[in-house]
């Protein structure tokens, strides 16, 4: 079979082809635009996934520490409440009757109390005094020693405690 082409039909078969051309690349443009627009979301995308898991693992690190922290907390106010527990049922179990407790005074003001004069002596080493430079205050005064130590012994008659060692009265002068 034999066709004839006429030139007309050959100038409208260039411009169907050139507007399919142009069609062609004006998709070619959007489809190229749409590429970029999905890979730039891509990249985003991806970076918020990384710093999610550098913050998730960074939060997983301070949990780990905090619960650490947490346990070893937990077992330090245990065994505090055990030695608790055991200094309540030792108090209870003996008679305060005859037992003396030491007064620490820093100038003449109550600072601690202790079972004996020996935790006294060892706790003002901690403060900056001199664990063996302890001597007798005689006559003076509570104020004017830094520190200094009262032995207090239980009255069980009035329920508290008296000093175990009493001033010695000063003379007032000659009475009549």
């Amino acid at each position: 079979m034999i066709r004839i082409v006429t030139t007309g039909r050959l100038r409208r078969l260039e411009r169907e082809a050139e507007q399919a051309r142009a069609r062609a690349r004006g998709l070619q443009a959007q489809a190229d635009t749409a590429w970029g627009r999905h890979v730039r979301e891509l990249f985003a995308v991806t970076d918020r996934a990384e710093r999610a898991e550098a913050a998730a693992s960074e939060v997983g690190e301070i949990l780990a520490r905090a619960m650490d922290e947490l346990s070893a907390a937990q077992q330090e106010l245990l065994l505090k409440d055990i030695e608790i527990r055991r200094l309540r049922e030792q108090l209870e179990g003996e008679s305060m009757e005859g037992r003396s407790l030491t007064v620490l005074l820093h100038y003449g003001e109550p600072h601690t109390i202790y079972a004996s004069r020996e935790d006294a002596y060892a706790d003002t080493a901690t403060h900056g005094a001199d664990p063996d430079g302890w001597v007798p205050s005689g006559e003076r005064a509570p104020s004017a020693s830094m520190w200094r130590c009262e032995a207090f012994i239980y009255n069980a008659s009035s329920n508290g405690f008296r000093r175990a060692y009493p001033p010695v009265p000063k003379p007032r002068g000659e009475a009549a």
